[in-house]
C-alpha cells in the first residue's frame, strides 16, 4: 500500500513511460499505474510479449495508460520504438534478468529493449526474479554495469517469490518503487542541502506499562521529509514512535523519549543546513516509578513532572550563520500571538502554526490550515490544504523568501 503522504499534486502533467516484463510481479504494474494516474501523471506503457501473458493491454488502457505498446507492428505509430523520448522518466517494473541483460549489452530485439536503448532520460529498474537468477554472477555483472551507467536501481527485496523459494529477488514494494520514481520526476532545487527533521510524538514512561504523550502521528513531518528528499536534499529524520513508511533514501534515527530526541538532534544538527522541528515533543516527563509497574492501592496518585529540554530553542539559539530553523506551533487560541512570540523567543527563521481541535486539521488528519510567519516580517494564512501540499509549499517558501 502506498501511503497518502507520498502523493504530491505538483506532479500533474509529468510524463512517465512504464515498461513491464514477463514476471509474475507484472500484475503489480497495474497498481503502480493507478497510483501515477491519481497524480495525473501521463503514463505510457510497453508490455513485452511475456508480460501480456500476465496482464492484458486492455487493462492498461482501461486504467488510463496511453499509449500502450506491445510490438513494433501493432502500434499506431511507425516510430513506437522512439515514442518514450518525450517522457520525463522511464521505469521498468518488474525488470527480469532478460531485460537487464539486454539493457546492459545494448540488445534491441523487441520493442521495450529498443525503446530503452533510444531513451536519453532517467531510467529506473525494479528487478524481480528467482533468487538464484538474481545471485548469478552474470546478472550481478549486468546490474553493476547498469548502476555505473546511471540507472536508478530499486531493490530487489528479500522474501518468498512465486515458486516458493526464499531469498533476494522479490520485487520491491510498490511504495518504494512509486516514491523513487517521483524522485526522478521532481525538481532537484534542494540538492546539496542537508536537512534534519524531528517527527512525531515522544513517549515519557512512568513505568513499563504507562507513558505520557500526545496524539501526534508524524504525518506532517513525514510529508516534509519526503518532499525535501524528492527535491534532492540529504534528509535525516529523528522520529518518535510513529507508524510511517520511510523511503529508502531517507536516513532515520528512531527514539522514544524527549531526552533521547534531544541527544540525537543535538548530535546531528551541527552538520545540517536546515533544521525542521515538527515533532510534538512532550514538555514534561513523569518521575520514574520505583516499581516495574505501579500498583493501585486505592489512594490518589500524585506526580511531580520535570521539564524536558527545549530542543527547538536550544538548537536554534546555537545555530551558525548559514543555518536556518523551522518551528511548528499547535495552538488552541490566539494563534497569531503565540506564533509571533515563539518565532522571536526561539530564534526561528520560519514558524508554521495551526489551530488544533478541528477534525480536518491538526493531529491525525491528512489536511491542515496553517499560519506562516518568518523572521523578515512576512506572513501568510493558508486555507485547508493537504499536508503534502503544505509541505511542498514550505520548501518553496524557504527557497524563495530570502531577502
Amino acid at each position: 500500500m502506498i501511503p497518502d503522504y507520498y502523493f504530491f499534486d505538483t506532479f500533474h502533467g509529468k510524463r512517465l513511460h512504464l515498461g513491464v516484463t514477463g514476471s509474475v510481479a507484472a500484475y503489480k504494474a497495474l497498481d503502480l499505474l493507478r497510483a501515477f494516474c491519481r497524480l495525473e501523471i501521463q503514463v505510457g506503457i510497453t508490455l513485452t510479449h511475456a508480460a501480456t501473458q500476465f496482464i492484458a493491454p486492455l487493462s492498461c488502457t482501461s486504467l488510463g495508460a496511453d499509449p500502450v505498446h506491445t510490438t513494433f507492428f501493432t502500434s499506431s505509430s511507425h516510430f513506437a520504438h522512439l515514442e518514450p523520448a518525450s517522457a520525463d522518466a522511464f521505469l521498468v517494473a518488474p525488470a527480469t534478468a532478460n531485460i537487464l541483460a539486454k539493457m546492459a549489452h545494448g540488445i534491441a530485439d523487441e520493442i521495450l529493449s529498443c525503446q530503452l536503448l533510444g531513451y536519453a532520460g532517467p531510467v529506473l529498474a525494479a528487478p524481480a526474479m528467482n533468487p538464484r537468477m538474481w545471485s548469478a554472477s552474470v546478472t550481478q555483472e549486468n546490474w553493476q554495469t547498469l548502476l555505473r551507467r546511471g540507472v536508478w536501481g530499486i531493490g530487489p527485496d528479500c522474501g518468498q517469490v512465486a515458486c516458493g523459494d526464499t531469498g533476494q529477488g522479490k520485487m520491491s514494494g510498490l511504495d518504494q518503487i512509486f516514491i523513487a520514481t517521483l524522485r526522478a520526476l521532481a525538481p532537484q532545487d534542494l540538492a546539496g542541502l542537508k536537512i534534519m527533521l524531528t517527527v512525531g510524538p515522544t513517549q515519557e514512561y512512568f513505568d513499563y506499562a504507562r507513558f505520557w504523550s500526545n496524539p501526534s502521528t508524524g504525518t506532517m513531518g513525514a510529508a516534509l521529509a519526503v518532499a525535501a528528499a524528492l527535491r534532492g536534499a540529504e534528509v535525516t529524520v529523528v522520529h518518535g514512535p510513529v507508524n510511517i513508511t520511510w523511503p529508502s533514501f531517507i536516513t532515520t534515527v528512531p527514539v522514544v523519549s524527549a531526552r533521547e530526541m534531544f541527544a540525537a538532534a543535538q548530535d546531528i544538527f551541527p552538520t545540517q543546513d536546515i533544521g525542521c522541528f515538527t515533532a510534538a515533543v512532550a514538555d514534561f516527563s513523569p518521575p520514574v516509578c520505583s516499581q516495574g509497574k505501579f500498583k493501585k492501592d486505592g489512594s490518589p496518585l500524585t506526580l511531580t513532572f520535570e521539564p524536558n529540554p527545549d530542543i527547538l530553542a536550544t538548537l536554534s539559539s546555537a545555530k551558525k550563520d548559514y543555518q536556518r530553523t523551522i518551528g511548528f506551533a499547535a495552538e488552541v487560541e490566539d494563534l497569531h500571538a503565540h506564533a509571533q512570540r515563539k518565532l522571536k523567543q526561539k530564534n526561528l527563521d520560519l514558524i508554521v502554526a495551526n489551530a488544533i481541535g478541528s477534525p480536518d486539521s491538526g493531529f491525525a488528519s491528512m489536511t491542515n490550515r496553517v499560519l506562516l510567519l518568518d523572521r523578515f516580517g512576512r506572513e501568510e494564512q493558508w486555507p485547508l490544504l493537504k499536508k503534502t501540499e503544505i509541505a511542498w509549499r514550505i520548501w518553496d517558501w524557504m527557497g524563495m523568501n530570502t531577502p
